[in-house]
């Protein structure tokens, strides 16, 4: 008799102990094309016929095709797909609810704190001058006025106000933000309508709508997930709020940001600066109009977590528990479509794929 297959649409455990852990529960492991994800080009099709009776599916993001209805379709048997990553855009969670199927993801401290530092990073760079001062010094010049920072923090001794931060999303990453703000002495105002109001009072966030934020904050700060309510949420309306000094940061997902209307607001002055960690097309396009702005944006490689002993590594060790709870009939503690919960249940709850 076959061993029931757990599928890996996008394999990236180089170390393979995420797949030893489902084999050794008595599952076979099926790994696909490493060259699915290339971003460009769709592979519907063979991501179908690999998926075909399938009890579980795993993986990182597959942008360039999409877990769709259709190869969620490829098998009845299917109980779970669990993502490696914090995002869960790459999948049609809409239908898969809608079929009794669990889609987790995997929000680790490794993930979530990583892109929280980075985000820090990146605003330090862009409001320090850091690129800057690096290049002044390389080209022999010294200190000149064109090279001064903005001071962050409140000043008592002088009455300096300090900047104000906004953070759009207050969940693990927007929360950690926060808190690598705290001794900053900045104002961190932040929106978010789905977490519970004790969430800003814990991590000393003003809770304010999405358009208030973007009035009064210097530094705008993204840290949601794509959705059809998110796609483009900053666009020519958006950027016509933002003060003409501020700095717009992604480190979230690149679709959330209109990237034609961001390039258009920084070449007019209408905002000062912004900083990419995410982009709507990936690789970022040769073509991209974001490309010759300058030290008016910062680039980085969609890499906000990509650290040394950290990354992805225990999104494989979140996504094999995951699997292995889910093919056992239970619930994992990580879902992200939780309205699935009570159909899941009906279908496959306290029922093993294996006996025993």
């Amino acid at each position: 008799m076959d061993k029931p297959k757990v599928f890996v649409f996008a394999p990236a455990d180089t170390s393979g102990a995420s797949y030893r852990a489902i084999e050794s529960a008595g599952f076979e492991v099926v790994l696909g094309d490493p060259a699915w994800s290339i971003p460009r080009g769709s592979h519907e099709p063979a991501v179908i016929e690999q998926a075909r009776e399938s009890v579980a599916m795993t993986g990182t993001s597959l942008r360039s095709t999409p877990i769709s209805r259709r190869i969620l379709e490829a098998s009845q048997r299917l109980r779970i797909v669990a993502k490696c990553t914090v995002g869960v855009d790459d999948i049609d969670v809409d239908a898969a609810t809608e079929m009794g199927i669990m889609v987790t993801h995997a929000p680790t401290e490794s993930n979530c704190f990583g892109v929280a530092e980075h985000t820090i990073t990146m605003m330090l760079a862009i409001l320090k001058k850091l690129r800057e001062k690096d290049a002044a010094v390389r080209a022999g010049r010294w200190r000149t006025d064109d090279l001064q920072g903005l001071h962050l923090g409140r000043r008592e001794s002088d009455g300096y106000p300090g900047i104000t931060i906004g953070l759009v999303g207050l969940g693990r990453i927007g929360c950690r933000v926060a808190d690598l703000l705290a001794p900053w002495r900045v104002r961190v105002i932040a929106c978010d309508p789905y977490v519970q109001p004790a969430q800003f009072l814990i991590h000393n966030v003003k809770q304010v709508d999405y358009d208030t934020l973007l009035r009064e904050s210097d530094v705008v700060s993204l840290h949601v997930v794509l959705t059809k309510e998110t796609f483009h949420m900053v666009s020519t309306r958006e950027l016509g709020l933002m003060k003409k000094n501020a700095v717009l940061i992604n480190t979230a997902r690149g679709k959330i940001v209109d990237e034609t209307a961001l390039a258009a607001a920084l070449a007019a002055g209408r905002i000062a600066s912004a900083a990419i960690d995410a982009f709507e097309e990936e690789p970022l396009p040769v073509d991209s109009p974001l490309r010759p702005l300058g030290d008016k944006v910062l680039f980085t490689p969609h890499a906000a977590s990509f650290n040394l002993d950290s990354g992805l590594g225990p999104g494989f060790t979140w996504a094999a528990r995951s699997i292995l709870t889910a093919l056992a009939g239970g619930i994992p503690d990580n879902v992200y479509n939780r309205d699935v919960i009570p159909r899941w249940k009906e279908r496959f709850g306290g029922v093993r794929v294996l006996g025993g």
